[in-house]
């Protein structure tokens, strides 16, 4: 199996997604449920663009031959900075055939195991039916201290309870994806979720006995007040584009929050990340990791296990290649001079 096979039989399986050649959100305008961004998908697109508006800068006479990707995190070792991003309700937005659940538990499955292979780690969703974060549950048994369940923003007890579920099935960490509070699917399955307070999160974060991490940060105020609550870590976030039409990209408020709160709490960051150059921009903008969604649950969907282990090693060739040419040694000290703003 290659890459290529994977994405044809994701194409084939998936009704949700066009499996585009290229996944910068023009071609699934507004479609959700399905894998679109919302209204517009200005906020999708912007996650692309705000990416590519950074060239990265050689140095290729620095005789850089054996790149360091290795990272630790949540006390996992990893083979590099990238892991699964969650994506909850797959059986809604693949809209794939068969039954719901076996569908739920087999992509969360698949992805954790995948990822594990390839030597890091998954987060997984939740979602509006209850079999949904089971799916994330029974995955977290499967492949221990290699999976992070992600809970809605839901009443402050249910997530508390959730969490605790999570801890109990090995999980190193559990998050809470808080700017799901809008989220049109959940709202469609008739699931109550709303707002966190700096109080929820403070609450929940000395309720568990894992890292709490807060996934849906797009400002440095926000991400000082997590850290303040004692949140184990934030997620730069706006949900792929999919709660608000014509955010900023999650790569142009990176920096504002690096410089707020790197070295305070753990950084991670999605959106429009679809190469290892990709992964390597995010770090140069002060990210400690970052998390990769839809390119994901397309390997998993067309390949399984094996399709998500192709993927991550595919994307971690392109990040050694750029670390190589660029001139970075280690993944965990990548300089912001090795990429110039090119508008």
């Amino acid at each position: 199996m290659d890459y290529s096979e994977v994405r044809a039989q994701a194409k084939k399986r998936m009704n949700g997604c066009r499996v585009c050649k290229e996944c910068n959100g023009l071609g699934c305008i507004g479609e959700i449920p399905g894998f679109g961004g919302l209204r517009t998908a200005r906020s999708f697109i912007r996650n692309v663009e705000s990416l590519r508006q950074y060239g990265l800068i050689m140095n290729s006479l620095a005789q850089v031959e054996e790149p360091q990707t290795e990272i630790t995190l949540f006390g996992m070792k990893l083979s590099l900075p990238v892991m699964a991003a969650p994506v909850g309700a797959i059986s809604l937005n693949a809209k794939m055939e068969g039954d719901a659940a076996e569908i739920e538990a087999a992509y969360d499955l698949a992805v954790a195991q995948g990822a594990a292979a390839a030597g890091t780690a998954a987060f997984c969703g939740d979602g509006g039916a209850p079999f949904m974060y089971e799916g994330s549950l029974q995955a977290c048994k499967a492949c221990p201290g290699r999976v992070i369940p992600t809970i809605k923003p839901r009443e402050d007890d249910k997530i508390i309870e959730k969490a605790k579920l999570a801890a109990a099935c090995g999980a190193p960490a559990v998050a809470s994806d808080v700017d799901a509070a809008t989220l049109i699917n959940m709202r469609l399955l008739g699931q109550p979720v709303g707002p966190k307070s700096p109080e929820s999160i403070r609450a929940v974060s000395k309720a568990v006995s894992i890292p709490f991490i807060v996934k849906g940060i797009m400002s440095a105020v926000e991400a000082k007040r997590c850290v303040a609550a004692g949140a184990g870590a934030v997620v730069v976030s706006n949900h792929g584009g999919r709660v608000l039409d014509g955010m900023a990209g999650t790569a142009d408020v990176l920096p504002e929050i690096a410089a707020a709160v790197k070295g305070k709490t753990t950084i991670l960051v999605d959106g429009g990340v679809r190469t290892g150059e990709d992964v390597f921009k995010m770090l140069a903008l002060g990210a400690d990791a970052v998390l990769i969604g839809r390119p994901v649950a397309v390997a998993a969907i067309g390949g399984g296990a094996e399709g998500v282990e192709l993927y991550f090693n595919k994307i971690k060739g392109e990040l050694r290649d750029a670390m190589t040419i660029t001139g970075v040694r280690d993944v965990r000290r990548v300089p912001a001079h090795v990429m110039m703003r090119l508008t």
